[in-house]
């Protein structure tokens, strides 16, 4: 057997725009995981971007292939893209991907593809940071100097993504390099960040109803209207600032979402908590409980320290579903506090159609 290294021949693609139909077929090729939410993307100057993608953190990625033009136009190019990518908010980066999944037969939502891609809900800032890239299988010196001078000295979010093409023995390879080193660039931070995030409508919040072992009870929680956090000043703080006529999204951790209700009364600590029940105010210490709402009563406790007090929140609910009946979803909003504001109208959407509320 002959050991001898040989060198496989570099060729240059028939069509460089091949290139944009192989990131699309696996965005991988890049480097990176990115989910892809448009291709000939029209910007409001009347431009048409190549390629557009979402990173695991929300930022968003412009593609454009260098084709035949001089280093001037691809690079002012990218550059007049960046000056539109910049402003582009949580709803336009929205309605991007959706007019690309309708063309394509993809997942309609933007949460549902984004939980796909990375196997989690997208973060609630869409487009915070941005980058630009020019895919090339080749460019000139003037190119380069350009690029580097931008990336290094302005710290530009711009780079150079060389392919390149080898044939062996009917065998296709694809090889590729940047231009600078990842290490030495970074993402541009948009000034939308405020926009950036879905718009909340005022009213709606998320609510994460921790089933412990001899702590709080769902069983509990849906027969006497209430949700309740306690264990520490963390895990309460944020449950103790639902206002009322709130209405909550209830959510139990790895199951999924039980109930959607309104907030009824004022937030107060079990042993004060008052609910009503079948129209008469009942202290919530009288009632027969399955669970248990004193620090003492709670496997573990005593580890916390501050206020570990359980505290209670009632609610009147518009639908409830026991935990084995819980909704869950790919790219449904879930969050470690026990209360939020829910801005995730995918999630929203979903839950409401599912429990037939409005």
């Amino acid at each position: 057997m002959d050991d001898k290294p040989v060198r496989v021949a570099t060729r240059a693609m028939a069509l460089e725009s091949r290139l944009e139909e192989l990131i699309e077929a696996d965005s991988t090729i890049l480097g990176q995981p990115l989910l892809l939410i448009g291709r000939q993307v029209q910007t409001d100057h009347g431009k048409i971007v190549d390629l557009l993608g979402l990173d695991a953190e929300g930022g968003l990625h412009v593609l454009e292939l260098k084709r035949d033009r001089t280093p001037r136009d691809v690079v002012a190019q990218l550059l007049d893209y960046g000056s539109w990518v910049q402003d582009l908010g949580n709803e336009q980066v929205r309605e991007i991907y959706g007019a690309y999944a309708r063309s394509r037969g993809l997942a309609a939502e933007l949460d549902e593809a984004f939980a796909l891609r990375f196997g989690g809900s997208p973060p609630e800032a869409l487009n915070s940071t941005h980058t630009l890239t020019v895919v090339a299988s080749e460019i000139d010196a003037a190119t380069e100097r350009i690029v580097t001078y931008l990336a290094s000295g302005y710290q530009v979010p711009l780079n150079v993504l060389f392919f390149r093409y080898f044939e062996d023995e009917g065998r296709s390879y694809l090889a590729r390099t940047w231009l600078i080193d990842d290490a030495d660039t970074a993402a541009t931070t948009t000034g939308t960040t405020k926009r950036a995030k879905q718009e909340w409508n005022g009213t709606d919040w998320y609510v994460s109803f921790g089933e412990e072992p001899g702590g709080r009870s769902w069983d509990d929680a849906r027969q006497y209207g209430f949700v309740s956090a306690g264990g520490g000043e963390w895990f309460s703080r944020t449950l103790r600032s639902l206002p009322l006529g709130a209405r909550v999204f209830t959510h139990i951790p790895k199951e999924g979402y039980v109930g959607v209700g309104t907030v009824s009364g004022e937030p107060r600590p079990f042993d004060d908590a008052v609910l009503v029940v079948d129209g008469e105010s009942r202290q919530m210490s009288a009632l027969a409980l399955q669970g248990g709402y004193r620090p003492e009563e709670k496997q573990g406790a005593g580890t916390d320290t501050g206020d570990t007090r359980e505290w209670v929140v009632p609610v009147e609910w518009e639908r409830s579903a026991p935990k084995a009946r819980a909704f869950w979803r790919a790219g449904f909003f879930a969050n470690q506090n026990s209360a939020c504001k829910l801005r995730a109208r995918y999630t929203i959407e979903e839950v409401s159609r599912r429990f037939g509320v409005g």
